[in-house]
């Protein structure tokens, strides 16, 4: 089983051949590290509303409903930008099990299986993010609560970290078919 912090530094996956889906890994490497970047600090920005919202009304009784919301939020924000870069680590938690027993040639297309299988889930999740996004900013949906954000905003977080894990998933689909052509 891989948990990701085992892994190497993430790398732009490389396309033999294909100098347009290079530059793309290239670009989407840097993008990804600067959305981590950003996401560690909305982290540390969360703990310490958090932290904030219990001493708040524990030692002064005084109620901090937007924290929740604003906490939310950046959980969502964190959560969808720091997807890709997961991904293009191949972070995410696998399990080796049934990999160990295949012959490689079966292993190969069990992995290109999982990576089509997971590119098409995201597309459609990506589709349906970016749907309520619109729904969101077409009708001014808001939250129920007293402070009322634009629903638009986590909705954009989601859709933007969607869309660019499949990115990622599609130039891992495109570099495997690429090496596996070379190899050929």
């Amino acid at each position: 089983m891989s948990h990701g912090f085992e892994l190497n530094p993430a790398e732009a996956p490389a396309a033999a051949g294909a100098p347009a889906a290079t530059g793309v890994a290239g670009l989407l490497h840097r993008l990804n590290g600067l959305l981590i970047a950003i996401s560690m600090i909305a982290m540390v920005v969360t703990a310490l509303l958090l932290t904030y919202s219990v001493i708040s009304r524990y030692f002064f009784h005084a109620p901090t409903d937007w924290q929740d919301e604003m906490s939310v939020f950046m959980l969502v924000g964190v959560t969808f930008f720091s997807a890709a870069h997961v991904q293009a680590r191949r972070g995410h938690i696998g399990i080796e099990a049934v990999a160990a027993i295949l012959p490689a040639s079966v292993n190969r297309i069990r992995l290109w299986l999982v990576d089509l299988i997971s590119f098409l889930f995201c597309a459609f999740f990506t589709w349906k993010s970016w749907t309520l996004c619109h729904e969101a900013w077409a009708d001014g949906q808001t939250t129920s609560s007293t402070l009322a954000p634009p629903l638009w905003i986590p909705y954009s977080l989601m859709a933007i970290g969607m869309t660019l894990l499949t990115l990622q998933i599609l130039l891992q689909l495109f570099a495997r078919e690429s090496t596996a052509r070379k190899a050929a």
